[in-house]
């Protein structure tokens, strides 16, 4: 253990530094220096040596500062993940964490409707509704707002798990591309040669 969390949770410069975007942050320090210098080896060396440094602290503070947002978090999301009593999972890219971050963040207080409804938005990225059968213990999580199954599914349905009231049964209905589209899109048969029939039920028209 180093301080609060394992060593290598935070992976942190895991993507390496962008030398394109270090550049841009580096400032030319010649400008700012008497025309003699200039022609002066020596001084250009030490100059361009300094600007680096520069550079490349504007860019660590930068990328300390996407840390502070969900969205835009790398090596930051486990610190996340540790204060929401989630478990890091190296293997998952870095949206599939942000997924799980989000939807426990909505996740937190009592259950209700609007809650699964929220993670199950955070976790699709698209509309879902939610269609309760409280007779009969069970409600339906139906995706509307992305055709097929959304990705990670897996971590949708381990935060359901950890959310909702252990009584309660569930399914899932997921949309699909019908053949009432195909024709109101006025798709023709030349249009689909290329595409296998897995991409059909997701097919969109643009």
């Amino acid at each position: 253990m180093y301080g609060q969390y394992k060593y290598g949770e935070h992976r942190y410069g895991e993507e390496g530094t962008s030398i394109d975007e270090i550049d841009l942050l580096t400032p030319n320090l010649m400008k700012y220096l008497p025309w003699y210098y200039h022609e002066s080896k020596t001084m250009k060396e030490i100059q361009e040596s300094i600007s680096k440094e520069f550079g490349l602290i504007a860019y660590y503070t930068e990328d300390v500062y996407r840390q502070f947002f969900i969205d835009t978090a790398t090596w930051g999301l486990s610190i996340y993940e540790s204060e929401l009593d989630l478990k890091t999972n190296m293997s998952l890219s870095y949206e599939e964490r942000r997924e799980i971050i989000k939807a426990k963040w909505r996740g937190r207080g009592t259950t209700t409707k609007q809650m699964i409804k929220n993670t199950a938005e955070a976790f699709s990225g698209g509309e879902v509704d939610v269609i309760e059968y409280l007779e009969e213990d069970y409600f339906i999580v139906k995706f509307i707002g992305v055709k097929g199954i959304p990705k990670n599914m897996q971590g949708f349905i381990d935060m359901l798990e950890t959310i909702k009231p252990a009584h309660l049964a569930y399914e899932f209905k997921y949309s699909y591309t019908t053949c009432e589209m195909l024709i109101a899109w006025n798709v023709t048969c030349s249009d689909l040669k290329s595409i296998t029939c897995t991409e059909l039920k997701t097919y969109e028209k643009f």
